[in-house]
């Protein structure tokens, strides 16, 4: 049944159906379904939107647009939160025997996608904003569904429109001349078809004979040490072929690159191998390194492989630039290869489509038998969503797209050039679509003085342990940053040399993520801020480390897996001989400790430490700035580590001094109370003529009690306290042990800063800063008592008194002698004062 597409047919789905029609591609996709029923149709070129729809079509663009909309909608009502959370819908239950509604079926997959997410990091998360051409990706998906339905004959042309169509745009595209094209999920299909194809082309019999041709010489595929992790493994697990039959070449060392294959060794090792009566069969190079993004020698490569006769295979993130106006000559020589694989879907930042392998090859039958072709039309449709996409965005939006991701890594780089202590890794100075960079301080540039007096024994470790600390500052950076500017995409990377570095490759992340240049400032404004960051925590890193380690109670863990200035432990001095009760005491002290310090007001940063891999029983201190005073955080936490202990040692103490002093209450009060029964007599403890002498003769006794004192740890009578109507306070507990320089500390200034010196210390009134009234107090004698000669200072302030007064009595008489002698209510007043 078909309608017609008026105003009255519009009416019942208005957004849905502007949604589907409103490009040229479904029309174009509506003339292609019905080329079969109306051949006279592919003459007029895009249909007229007046024609009749097939209303499957329609009602698949509307279903389509509903469900992105519930899936994109992030703001639940609170009433379904709620029942989320104690309905569990995430826990497999029982089919449902009458089963449920689309929008029933959508809000499961929507709590399911955001559920856990929300409640265990309390941060909103939000789908890829994928907009129209990821909506046109996700069509294709619908529509290959729909038109496997189809009859066999309009079938199969329909699918070879779609195919030879993509297939040519994608080789003009990208150069790719004469060349076919294998739509793939997994990106590692393409590259193990291709082996297949190389298999059956070297191999005559193996079609016939299988695996025992192979026993005759042995294939050998070649990849580079730099390539993607678990490649080589899995290529030999596909194909069935032994890991012996993998060789990864080494990248350069002296000359070059270290991150490109190092083609004279590749050549050593084919000649090598054939020698052996092995057969050198594939090469797997790179055009962009899944690491720094590097780009192997393809022109000389491509000769090796025409000498040897192998078959050389290109993937990287760098193919790309190849729908640009300039490309590079070393990716240019990519389009000599024999096949190259492409992803498409992350440069161009389209969900769900698939990757695609271009190769070049005569032979459809081996092709065939590789699996590269399918006799199957259905197979062929997964380029559908592909055909779409590329439809949608045209010539001009692929390479703008493109060209953007370039000009996002320029942008960044040029401005890392002007970055102290940041080392980059690219390949090309003036144009590198991956930039990687990394946190790094020349030893020589640090304060020679003073690694000087340091003995050679304390050298050599620190020079040794210098490429962990750097790895680990490097991975704190790549995390802040990320976390920072995450619509930059940086993430980290580990390389063979360069260690742990920070990447950035808009190539694969700024289509998704929408980077513009405003992100690449924030990112680079960012960088600023954590650069005095890093240099000031590893230059008082070693300097933190010698006053631990000159405390007697406290103890350096030494940690090269954590970002900040060290790691610190409570030593905790007991003679208990069970290491149980020492061990669970210890940790109790060092936890109280950490909530000590996190209690103080300071801008240091006190942790656990990490949740896997971590010291137990430890004390974490994060970064820091250039004014931290090291000697008073360390002076802190020892003295905050002596209180808790000593308050351990008193609670502990506590049970049996209380158990003893209750017990000797009892006696003492038992004995008081056989006294007062002496004293009152025996006839005032008979119930009816006690109570009438009571009623007659008073008895004046005063009540006798025990009071405990914990401070004193003794028992005191409670006689003072009835005659004084008031409890007594005891001995007063001793003061709490703090820091000196906390003392001292100005006010405003928080913990741990210490005092520089500028004109701010100054006020108006006085020559003398704050900061210089401590400095002379600290020159003072500790010493020196009442009696004895005041210092410098002290008697500066007491002429300075005996001048203000001076000042204030010369005041005072000009006052009186200028005021009339009649004022005698004033000088009353003044004399009061």
């Amino acid at each position: 049944m078909l309608y017609f597409i008026d105003s009255h047919s519009r009416s019942w789905f208005p957004e849905q159906w502007h949604f589907l029609t409103s490009t040229p591609v479904f029309w174009k996709t509506r003339q292609l379904l019905l080329r079969t029923e109306h051949s006279d149709s592919s003459s007029h070129g895009c249909c007229n939107p007046h024609e009749m729809v097939d209303p499957t079509l329609a009602e698949m663009g509307k279903n389509l647009n509903e469900a992105m909309k519930m899936l994109e909608d992030n703001q639940r009502k609170v009433e379904e939160e709620n029942e989320k959370k104690y309905a569990r819908k995430d826990i497999p239950g029982p089919l449902q025997g009458s089963g449920q509604d689309m929008v029933s079926i959508l809000q499961l997959v929507q709590n399911l996608m955001h559920g856990e997410e929300e409640e265990e990091t309390s941060q909103s998360y939000r789908l890829q904003n994928v907009g129209e051409q990821g909506h046109m990706a996700l069509l294709g998906h619908s529509l290959a569904a729909y038109i496997s339905v189809l009859d066999r004959e309009r079938l199969r042309k329909l699918t070879t429109r779609i195919l030879s169509d993509t297939t040519l745009w994608l080789c003009r595209l990208f150069r790719y001349e004469n060349g076919s094209a294998y739509y793939h999920e997994d990106d590692r299909e393409g590259l193990l078809k291709i082996c297949r194809l190389v298999i059956h082309t070297r191999y005559e019999d193996y079609t016939l004979e299988g695996f025992n041709v192979l026993y005759t010489k042995q294939p050998v595929i070649y990849i580079s040490s730099a390539a993607r992790t678990g490649l080589g493994q899995a290529l030999c697990n596909q194909l069935g072929l032994p890991l012996s039959c993998m060789c990864r070449v080494p990248c350069n060392t002296m000359f070059g690159s270290q991150h490109q294959m190092d083609v004279a060794l590749l050549d050593r090792l084919i000649k090598d191998d054939v020698e052996c009566g092995k057969l050198p069969l594939l090469l797997v190079a790179n055009a962009g390194t899944p690491g720094a993004g590097h780009t192997d020698k393809l022109g000389r490569l491509k000769e090796l492989c025409e000498q040897h006769k192998m078959w050389l295979h290109v993937e990287g993130v760098n193919l790309a630039t190849l729908a640009l106006g300039y490309v590079s000559s070393s990716v240019l020589a990519a389009t000599k290869c024999d096949s190259m694989t492409l992803t498409l879907g992350s440069w161009l930042g389209l969900p769900a489509v698939p990757a695609v392998t271009l190769y070049r090859h005569e032979d459809p039958s081996l092709s065939l038998a590789a699996g590269l072709t399918s006799s199957q039309p259905v197979e062929k449709l997964r380029a559908l969503p592909l055909w779409l996409s590329l439809q949608y965005l045209g010539h001009d939006g692929i390479v703008d797209r493109i060209k953007h991701a370039s000009q996002l890594s320029q942008r960044l780089l040029e401005n890392l050039k002007n970055l102290d202590f940041i080392k980059t890794s690219v390949e090309d100075e003036l144009s590198s679509p991956v930039v990687v960079f990394k946190f790094f301080q020349e030893y020589s540039n640090r304060d020679q003085t003073s690694h000087a007096a340091q003995a050679s024994t304390i050298q050599h470790p620190i020079i040794s342990n210098e490429g962990h600390i750097y790895d680990t500052f490097n991975q704190w950076l790549g995390e802040q940053l990320a976390q920072l500017v995450p619509a930059s995409g940086v993430d980290v990377v580990e390389l063979e040399d360069e260690g742990t570095c920070v990447r950035f490759s808009p190539l694969m992340t700024s289509a998704v993520l929408g980077t513009e240049i405003q992100d690449i400032d924030h990112l680079v404004d960012c960088l600023k801020m954590k650069i005095p960051v890093l240099t000031s925590t590893l230059q008082l890193r070693e300097e933190f480390e010698q006053e631990v380690r000159r405390t007697v109670s406290l103890l350096y863990i030494e940690d090269l897996g954590w970002p900040g200035l060290g790691v610190v432990r409570y030593n905790y001095h007991s003679d208990e001989k069970n290491d149980d009760k020492q061990e669970k005491e210890l940790e109790k002290i060092n936890a109280e400790l950490l909530k000590k310090l996190n209690e103080l007001e300071s801008d240091l940063t006190f942790s656990l430490g990490p949740e896997f891999g971590g010291q137990k029983n430890c004390v974490y201190i994060g970064m820091v700035t250039e004014d931290l005073d090291v000697s008073e955080l360390v002076e802190t936490i020892a003295a905050t580590g002596r209180e808790i202990e000593e308050n351990s040692r008193l609670l502990e103490n506590m049970t049996e001094v209380v158990r003893k002093g209750i017990q000797e209450a009892q006696l003492q009060l038992q004995k008081a109370n056989e006294e007062r029964l002496l004293e009152e007599g025996l006839l005032r403890q008979i119930p009816v003529v006690g109570s009438v002498l009571n009623w007659f003769s008073p008895f004046q006794a005063s009540p006798k009690g025990r009071t405990f004192n914990l401070t004193a740890g003794s028992l005191e009578s409670t006689e003072s306290m009835y005659v004084s109507k008031a409890q007594g306070t005891g001995t007063t507990p001793p003061p709490t042990p703090t820091s000196s320089l906390a003392k001292q500390r100005l006010p405003g200034q928080k913990a741990f800063k210490r005092s520089l010196r500028s004109s701010d210390g100054f006020s108006e009134t006085s020559s003398i800063s704050h900061c210089d009234d401590l400095d002379k107090l600290d020159q003072r004698s500790p010493n020196l008592s009442p009696g004895q000669e005041q210092g410098p200072l002290e008697m500066e302030r007491a002429e300075e008194q005996k001048e203000v007064v001076q000042a204030k009595t010369d005041t005072e008489d000009i006052d009186s002698a200028q005021s009339p002698p009649d004022c005698t209510k004033a000088e009353e007043q003044a004399s009061q004062r």
